[in-house]
């Protein structure tokens, strides 16, 4: 066994992945805080090959000095829009047909496990402030809340580490389906 050198991980080119096809699902940011972690959910975005992610609030926007660093240059490929309100990206999606999941802990949320996406819709999935997580407001807006599993002391997890696991089981799934 050996590591793989650049030239044989066969990386798509900037136009490359812009022309790609891309999994009907748009990652939304409720205002977080760390640019550091806007860069990951970018990165994580480019991995698995998302249609975009939406900055509200007061997170972040490229090319802000700590998003480039994580995002080693997905914030160049993936597709952002800003918007001042989560509310307002939400009222954009549901228009264009998406479905929104706010990924969070509520009385009614699904484990991620035991959600099916399904093959015919579009999802935009939300996710929180470090802090207070999803706003309330974006929580009651949604049309359903995924929650990931976890059996230690701890209830959440770091955004990034969130985006990643929720983002590439929907790749997962998706390319099942």
């Amino acid at each position: 066994m050996r590591k793989l050198t650049m030239s044989e991980l066969g990386r798509k080119s900037v136009s490359q992945f812009k022309e790609s096809k891309k999994i009907p699902l748009i990652i939304i940011l409720d205002n977080v805080r760390s640019a550091h972690n806007v860069g990951s959910v970018f990165r994580t975005a480019d991995s698995f090959s998302a249609e975009a992610v939406y900055l509200c609030g007061i997170t972040a926007q490229p090319p802000q000095r700590e998003i480039l660093k994580t995002a080693l240059g997905a914030s160049d490929t993936v597709q952002w829009k800003y918007f001042q309100n989560t509310i307002d990206a939400i009222v954009d999606l549901k228009a264009k047909d998406f479905k929104i999941i706010s990924i969070e802990q509520t009385t009614e949320s699904t484990m991620l496990n035991e959600f099916i996406p399904s093959p015919n819709e579009k999802y935009a999935i939300v996710f929180g402030n470090e802090v207070s997580g999803v706003d309330e407001a974006v929580v009651k807006a949604s049309d359903f809340a995924i929650e990931i599993p976890q059996s230690g002391t701890k209830h959440s997890l770091n955004i990034s580490v969130c985006a990643g696991i929720v983002v590439w089981d929907f790749f997962n799934k998706m390319k099942l389906i």
